[in-house]
């Protein structure tokens, strides 16, 4: 029994701010099953999406590379683009080391297939033995009244074309995107895109909101129950805090902040009865729980009701806002009894990206690989060392490297260069209102010679730019980020995939392809309500 492979429960929610949580600063919403985790493992206090946005967010994670080298297309609607089924996943590399491996809850990274079966992007394909759970992202279009993502990020595309084509094309496909979303029923983009999936068979559509969450907690128990007695990955992908926000009568009107703070509250119960799975069944000694989100809180994502997004804390940003910390920093938790000790805090840069080599390491693979961003954590979790291997780490906005972060061999400080910032609007404020999401590019961005720079030790917030006068090494850490930057992109050259962004950028990839659609029924006209009986139970 001692020889066993340690189990794996990744647990990921949806565009948290990391100030949101009491043991990261928060004294306002209750967070007890999360700061329990906290207490009985180690904290990471410098844990970094790679991306601000959650499909490349989660590309990297999954992979332990930047998102750049794998994938950059990935429409709502059905569309060939999506991770690549060739790439290598922690999940495929566990599954060769005799895990059984599940995903429970959003998957985000693209399902459509074509006429082979090697082009399909489904979880099952990635590794993962099962999946329950949701194909696409988790819409406003899911809930009547809420609001529509999918004709926002129709709005956005238009956006950004205009920017890359002609004005001819742009024109062209102006006119076909207003003739699909005004002669298509506005009524049929939530049966379409509102998705309940059991492996690859469609199993609700449009999607029953108020018994998601339980369905989704029940899936992920009942998968611990089933794999107690070989070594199992769970990958539990919650859909809180995406909008549009639950209303559980459970949690309504318990916290201070509203129907978000309700649905933090609820999703920290929800951690809390995984974690009570786990005790319960006596595998506390030999799982590795971790917890995370994919990227900083969404500050433009309000209403006349209130806020509906995350508070980042003291940082500058948030979601989709390039490389101000609020977006990237997340909280990162591993709890282990009896392998890491209890209430140790780490304050090194630490990537999502370092799961990938952490579970390789733990799970004993030592076949060879790809070339990998991300770094072995335990070292740092145990207490063996006491420095991060991440010397440089890049962030990125869209496709343009929008700011480098240097930690010095032999220093404390840790150097964030931006390249560009994103233009706030309306004036004042801070955040992109207007397109309720900022941009990468154009005049959406005012481009920083030379960059913006920061000491993030002694300036957490990025509120006070350092200058040739005040930081003695200013030149220096402008030179190494540069030297790093052509280092980076000479690898992005010859450690790409071969279906990266250029591939997934063509005409063939990024059109709707209602055939690709995932539907139970005949579409357009697709239906179903999963049947009580076939959940599962334990």
């Amino acid at each position: 029994m001692t020889d066993r492979l340690p189990n794996f429960i990744l647990i990921m929610v949806d565009d948290l701010g990391i100030g949101d949580i009491g043991c990261y600063g928060n004294d306002t919403i209750r967070t007890p099953h999360i700061d329990r985790l906290a207490s009985e493992g180690v904290k990471l206090t410098q844990h970094l999406s790679a991306a601000p946005l959650c499909t490349p967010s989660r590309t990297a994670f999954l992979t332990g590379r930047y998102a750049l080298r794998s994938v950059q297309v990935l429409l709502f609607l059905g569309g060939s683009g999506g991770l690549p089924p060739s790439e290598t996943t922690f999940a495929k590399r566990l599954q060769q080391q005799g895990y059984t491996t599940g995903l429970v809850g959003k998957w985000h990274q693209g399902v459509s297939c074509e006429q082979r079966e090697d082009h399909c992007h489904h979880p099952n394909l990635h590794g993962f033995s099962s999946f329950y759970g949701l194909p696409f992202t988790w819409f406003n279009d899911c809930v009547p009244g809420h609001g529509s993502d999918i004709l926002s990020t129709v709005y956005l595309c238009v956006l950004v074309y205009l920017h890359i084509f002609s004005l001819l094309l742009y024109l062209l496909l102006l006119l076909l995107l207003l003739t699909s979303v005004w002669v298509v029923p506005f009524g049929m983009l939530r049966r379409w895109n509102c998705v309940l999936m059991r492996d690859r068979e469609v199993v609700e559509q449009p999607i029953r909101v108020d018994t998601l969450p339980l369905r989704l907690l029940r899936e992920a128990q009942a998968f611990i129950h089933r794999n107690k007695e070989r070594p199992f990955l769970l990958f539990f992908s919650l859909v809180h805090m995406h909008t549009p926000l639950f209303k559980n009568p459970q949690f309504m009107g318990k916290s201070r902040h509203g129907l978000y703070g309700d649905n933090l509250e609820e999703m920290d119960w929800i951690i809390g009865q995984v974690t009570e799975t786990v005790d319960s069944l006596s595998l506390s000694n030999h799982t590795l729980m971790y917890f995370t989100s994919d990227h900083g809180g969404h500050l433009e994502d309000k209403d006349a009701t209130g806020q509906k997004g995350g508070w980042n804390g003291i940082y500058k940003g948030g979601k989709a806002m390039g490389g101000w910390e609020g977006g990237i920093r997340v909280p990162g938790i591993f709890r282990w009894p009896g392998r890491l000790p209890p209430g140790r805090q780490v304050h090194e840069p630490t990537s999502l990206m370092d799961l990938y080599p952490t579970l390789k390491y733990l799970a004993r693979d030592t076949q060879p690989d790809r070339l990998l961003d991300g770094h072995n954590l335990m070292p740092l979790l145990e207490g063996t060392v006491h420095r991060s291997e991440h010397e440089f780490m890049f962030h990125y906005c869209g496709v343009y490297l929008n700011a480098v972060r240097w930690h010095p061999p032999g220093s404390d400080s840790v150097y964030k260069a931006h390249m560009f910032t994103p233009n706030f609007s309306p004036e004042g404020a801070v955040g992109c209102y207007h397109t309720h999401v900022c941009m990468c590019h154009g005049d959406y961005v005012t481009p920083q010679t030379p960059p913006l720079l920061y000491d993030l030790t002694h300036d957490p917030s990025e509120s006070r730019p350092l200058t040739p006068q005040a930081e003695p090494r200013y030149y220096e850490v402008l030179e190494q980020v540069d030297e790093a930057v052509r280092r980076h992109r000479h690898t992005l050259k010859e450690h790409v995939h071969p279906e990266g962004p250029s591939a997934q950028m063509s005409w063939s990839r990024i059109l709707w392809r209602p055939w690709l659609q995932p539907c139970c029924g005949t579409f357009p006209l697709c239906g179903c309500e999963e049947d009580a009986h076939n959940m599962t139970t334990f």
